[in-house]
């Protein structure tokens, strides 16, 4: 963290790459997180630019999860993520999906699942990035919230950041199982 820290301090321009490359691989791998060091992003270059470094590095993410898996398939995609969740989801999710229940999916979910998964489906880019940039900037304005109140100790706002994030992330879950429930039953009949 100290050595993050220097290097965001002494070396901006390098700082900033480093970061937005570190937020692109915290979008592909759910086992690493950039959270840690938004704090330290935010003290340095202030909350906006925070935001933009990261919405940037997580659409970037987004988008190398999805050529991982358009261009190369599930033999490499089975090993950056969680097989049986992709099958699971891949029952629901298509080519054709409606945008709607796309960003539902993208909003619900860790983005390196939909990502990995819209790949594999071939689904069109221009729709997958729109829902990726449009699901991901909520998430963005929260995480740089939470790391701004922690930076100036303010307790109520990361509170709130907190429980916001997760009943957003709830509620998308719900509203996606709906959703898929209900087209699954139309397609039945």
């Amino acid at each position: 963290m100290a050595a993050c820290e220097r290097l965001i301090e002494y070396h901006r321009v390098l700082g900033a790459c480093i970061f937005v490359a570190l937020a692109a691989i915290s979008a592909m791998m759910a086992f690493v997180s950039v959270a840690i060091i938004i704090p330290i992003a935010v003290y340095t270059w202030g909350p906006l630019l925070t935001v933009a470094l990261l919405w940037i590095g997580w659409i970037l993410g987004g988008i190398v999860a999805y050529s991982i898996a358009r261009f190369f398939g599930r033999r490499v995609v089975k090993w950056l993520t969680a097989e049986e969740g992709l099958k699971r989801i891949e029952s629901y999710i298509n080519e054709k999906t409606p945008f709607s229940l796309v960003l539902l999916f993208q909003l619900a979910l860790p983005s390196e699942i939909p990502g990995y998964l819209l790949g594999l489906v071939k689904y069109p880019l221009k729709y997958y990035l729109c829902a990726l940039a449009l699901a991901e900037l909520p998430y963005t304005l929260a995480t740089v919230l939470l790391g701004d109140s922690f930076l100036n100790k303010r307790g109520y706002a990361l509170l709130s950041a907190g429980l916001l994030m997760i009943a957003f992330s709830y509620y998308a879950i719900i509203k996606l199982q709906k959703r898929i429930e209900t087209d699954h039953l139309s397609n039945n009949e």
